[in-house]
């Protein structure tokens, strides 16, 4: 994979704000993939007092789920933490941990938000722009909008709104756990990133692809390790 050059990086938080306006008008919130063969999840760890980040990105088929490559990459993080800013702190690792993929996946889970963001443009909708693929916002919490009541039972969602806008929904992925936040990052309708979003799960809350690039990033995983444990 290779990832576009969109605008700088060194950047004032006054000017990341408004690359995320102009940039937002750029997602595509269209249906995505028809047919998914290689699904990717990315996430992304601070590690020690130098401010380094360690991301990781693990490429699984679909639907079978079993890890094809591991790819996990150092580097110093070169933007503060920021609320609604998050990208910029970690776009530029997880991109350039996509690039050393050999396996390109047809769409890329991320643990974070898509358009469900202040702005519309949250870490997974700048990753699908800069990589140009399919990408779906799978986060742990809500960063902005609000929804109503959710059924127990795995599978069920509701709508999540924000200032008048659908903007992503409330997903419950195993019956009697929290749901998670899905919301279109790019190049994806929010029906198809429902699907695709189940259909990575294995019984537990989170997706497959999210939960080993978590565990990647955390240095808990490498191909021939997962190998050997599903054997």
């Amino acid at each position: 994979m290779r990832a576009q050059q969109l605008h700088s990086w060194q950047v004032t938080t006054h000017e990341a704000r408004a690359i995320q306006q102009r940039l937002a008008r750029l997602v595509s919130t269209e249906a995505g993939p028809t047919v998914l063969q290689r699904v990717a999840g990315v996430d992304i760890s601070s590690r020690g007092s130098r401010g380094d980040g360690v991301a990781a990105v693990v490429v699984l088929s679909f639907p079978q789920l079993e890890l094809l490559e591991v790819q996990v990459i150092t580097q110093q993080i070169g933007f503060p933490y920021v609320p609604g800013l998050l990208s910029f702190r970690e776009a530029p690792l997880i991109a350039a941990a996509c690039e050393r993929l050999t396996t390109a996946p047809d769409l890329i889970l991320v643990d974070g938000q898509g358009i469900a963001h202040p702005r519309r443009f949250g870490l997974a909708s700048h990753l699908g722009l800069l990589l140009d693929v399919s990408t779906i916002g799978c986060a742990k919490s809500l960063l902005v909008g609000s929804h109503g009541p959710l059924d127990e039972a795995a599978g069920k969602y509701v709508e999540i709104t924000h200032e008048g806008d659908v903007i992503g929904a409330a997903l419950r992925t195993r019956s009697g756990v929290r749901p998670v936040y899905v919301s279109i990052g790019h190049k994806v309708d929010l029906g198809s990133a429902l699907s695709w979003t189940l259909g990575c799960c294995r019984g537990l809350r989170l997706p497959e692809p999210t939960r080993l690039a978590h565990l990647a990033a955390n240095g808990r995983l490498t191909r021939d390790k997962q190998i050997s444990a599903t054997k």
